[in-house]
């Protein structure tokens, strides 16, 4: 295979994505490049040999069998592809040059080459996504823990329908996705664990093992084991698809909670709200044109990278379907599932470096806060009315805050017109706060609710749970 240059690929994932953070496309590949898939292959043949070995053959010979994995190089296995047209018969022939001939008959023996591709490929998933993938988003959730402990308390408009709506705090804003994120981490980290392989054979029924073994569902188990996968349950020539489909599922999920993020980030640097801003640098350039453009181009390609891959959810979808035992529809399509994983890398880690570098301008978020004046009380003071007992408290606040538009007076000045019903409010602002009116309605930073608890609470929570995952990744490298 002739070396090219990287702007001569094809996939903006390779040139693009890749100069722009090498260290990320470096961990990637070892797991989704070409080398990768045909090494991985590699690794389910040497375990199937390992595994015939211990029980039909010569265990004495396996101590310098690891050295294959080295020793074959996917160029080789391409060039062989050449003769056969078929991938794994290629891999097998291959294998065969390199190892001594007393064990060359037992490679690939009684297996389909699904059960090296799916095995192969649920090793691969695994591992990228419990040595890159999870990684990555337990340093975002790290990062939008820290964020939302540092701005519990920091006052900010709620926004339902793009509008104001009542207090909240930042860091309220922020544990949404404390919240959503881990949950999905947790998620993550389970349909990783429970990916599948095989060793069935051609329809799933161990024909050809059956010849090879007394127990050939044993030498499966065994084959499997020592990859550190389980069966899967059922088998025609593919492993069933859905343990796999489970895991992207919930990665996209994700991707869908991290592109959410990134639009109500991107919304807040809007030149008329500007509560953050993404940090530039001092060569940084925002406009060909509009010197002056700081604009949230970060948040913009997290964005932009999930319009991109989340419709292939679709794809993941379509390859359910096979055919009877097997059929190849997810031959090409299936392929694509690295580039995928990729994609929802590279969107991971740019969130990343935008909340780590969030400038927070809470004077600007006080600002905001007070713009609609105390139209924002409109919701507590209706509340209150009614519990003293105003027969329509909702229409009366309601007319007020018409009049307040119109007029621009305050709205406790208008409802204070009607002495029984402002007293009423007082009496059950006293009782349930122990606030006097007078300086609860100063600040409309005093209706936050339970904002600062909440975002404390879902911080010291999530915070755990990133800690328990990065014990169990670490447990599970090191068994790996």
């Amino acid at each position: 295979m002739e070396p090219r240059s990287i702007f001569a690929n094809l996939s903006p994932l390779d040139h693009r994505y890749s100069l722009s953070d090498p260290r990320l496309f470096e961990r990637l590949s070892s797991f989704l490049s070409e080398d990768a898939a045909v090494r991985y292959c590699l690794r389910a043949e040497l375990a199937l040999l390992k595994t015939l070995l211990s029980k039909v053959g010569d265990t004495s010979v396996t101590s310098d069998l690891d050295k294959i994995i080295e020793a074959v190089s996917p160029q080789e296995v391409y060039d062989e592809e050449e003769k056969t047209h078929h991938n794994i018969r290629a891999l097998v022939n291959v294998m065969k040059r390199h190892l001594p001939q007393a064990v060359g008959h037992f490679v690939h023996l009684g297996a389909t080459s699904a059960d090296i591709l799916d095995t192969a490929s649920a090793l691969r998933y695994r591992d990228v996504t419990r040595e890159v993938l999870l990684p990555l988003l337990l340093d975002l959730e790290e990062e939008l823990i820290r964020v939302a402990q540092k701005e519990a308390d920091t006052p900010q408009i709620g926004r339902t329908h793009g509008q104001h709506a009542v207090p909240i705090t930042f860091g309220f804003a922020m544990a949404e996705y404390v919240s959503r994120l881990g949950k999905g981490i947790e998620r993550i980290e389970s349909k990783a664990a429970d990916l599948r392989g095989k060793l069935a054979g051609a329809v799933g029924a161990y024909n050809a093992t059956s010849l090879v073994v007394d127990d050939p569902k044993s030498l499966e188990r065994d084959f499997l084991a020592s990859l550190g996968l389980l069966a899967s349950e059922h088998s025609t020539q593919l492993v069933e698809p859905e343990y796999v489909l489970a895991l992207l599922l919930e990665l996209n999920t994700a991707f869908g909670v991290i592109a959410n993020l990134a639009d109500d980030l991107r919304h807040l640097q809007r030149s008329e709200i500007g509560e953050v801003r993404e940090e530039f640098t001092t060569t940084q350039v925002g406009s060909s044109t509009m010197p002056q453009k700081r604009n949230p181009w970060n948040s913009e390609h997290v964005k932009s990278l999930w319009k991109e891959f989340c419709p292939r959810v679709m794809t993941f979808f379509m390859d359910q379907i096979s055919e009877h035992q097997r059929d190849l529809t997810n031959s090409a399509s299936s392929r694509f599932t690295a580039e995928y994983m990729a994609g929802f890398a590279c969107a991971a880690a740019r969130m990343t470096s935008v909340v780590r570098s969030l400038v927070v301008d809470s004077s600007r978020m006080r600002e905001n806060l007070s713009r609609s004046g105390d139209l924002v009380f409109s919701e507590p003071i209706y509340i209150l009315m009614a519990l003293g007992g105003h027969p329509d408290a909702h229409e009366a606040v309601r007319k007020a805050t018409l009049r307040v538009e119109q007029t621009g007076e305050r709205l406790t000045q208008v409802l204070r017109e009607d002495s029984g019903a402002w007293d009423a409010v007082t009496r059950q602002l006293e009782r349930i706060c122990g606030r006097d009116a007078e300086s609860f309605f100063a600040d409309p930073a005093n209706y936050r609710g339970m904002a600062a608890e909440q975002a404390r609470s879902l911080t010291e929570k999530y915070a755990q749970v990133c800690s328990r995952v990065r014990r169990e990744l670490a447990v599970s490298w090191t068994q790996s």
